[in-house]
């Protein structure tokens, strides 16, 4: 199956859920999906490190995708608070998210630690999602595709064609996120993420580029979450705190299989 015939979908729980919460949340979520194939969709959830070893004991990589929300591009050293890829691979995780708009604008990543972070990621086995996009300065500055552009070039740099099998993206406008994030409307967040989609295929030519999933994040809901889906340039949603619910995340995923599976046939 091709990559782009799945749907990818998941969370970030950022600092919420106990070792408990997250443990009942991934069993719960499992149990409310099983009924899909996951040859069709991609799941996948990045908790807190604290709940990942407790999270991955109680879901299989069959049943759950299971991120981390950091990591360090080095393998050991004095790099105090940071977790490395060993640690990570320890405990079984699959996917690295790197770039989220807090890490950047919190913790003042640049993306030059962006890129070595990609790069450590896809050589240690892992999956990298890098997390871009504008803040509200840069959309009325009118250059949110310039932004997008440079943390795309900048981050994926040295970042081959090999590599780049393991890569997803997630298209966050940093004024979408949050609890007072604003959603993007359909359609821009449609016309960003071709933005995207053909810089992909300038750094690693149409057939490569073109397979990279590209996914929506920024205050996705149930109420929105359909017409994003229909999007053609839209290859996945990841969503804040209305997957947080298990049962309400569910029915997000339910809801929107059936128009992606039908969006495919609409697109080929």
């Amino acid at each position: 199956m091709e990559r782009l015939d799945k749907l990818y979908i998941g969370t970030n729980t950022k600092m919420y859920k106990t070792i408990k919460d997250t443990e009942e949340f991934v069993s719960k979520l499992y149990e409310l999906t099983a009924d899909i194939n996951r040859e069709e969709m991609e799941l996948f959830v990045i908790p807190s490190f604290t709940t990942l070893n407790n999270a991955r004991k109680t879901v299989s990589k069959e049943q759950l995708m299971l991120g981390a929300q950091n990591m360090c591009w080095e393998e050991q050293g004095q790099y105090t608070g940071e977790i490395s890829p060993i640690m990570l691979q320890e405990i079984g995780i699959d996917l690295v998210m790197i770039g989220h708009s807090e890490r950047r604008h919190i913790f003042c990543e640049r993306d030059l630690e962006e890129n070595k972070k990609v790069i450590s990621a896809i050589e240690h086995g892992f999956t990298a999602l890098l997390c871009v996009g504008e803040t509200e300065e840069q959309k009325e500055n009118g250059i949110s595709d310039e932004i997008l552009r440079v943390q795309l070039k900048c981050g994926l740099k040295n970042v081959t064609k090999a590599m780049a099998e393991k890569l997803w993206i997630a298209y966050e406008p940093v004024w979408a996120i949050g609890v007072n994030g604003k959603p993007a409307s359909a359609e821009y967040a449609n016309e960003k993420q071709a933005v995207i989609k053909r810089c992909l295929m300038e750094l690693f030519g149409e057939e490569s580029g073109s397979e990279i999933p590209v996914l929506y994040g920024g205050s996705v809901n149930n109420q929105n979450a359909p017409e994003l889906i229909e999007k053609e340039n839209i290859d996945g949603l990841f969503i804040g705190r209305s997957a947080w619910n298990a049962e309400n995340f569910s029915n997000i995923i339910h809801m929107v299989m059936p128009l992606f599976k039908e969006r495919k046939i609409k697109y080929k």
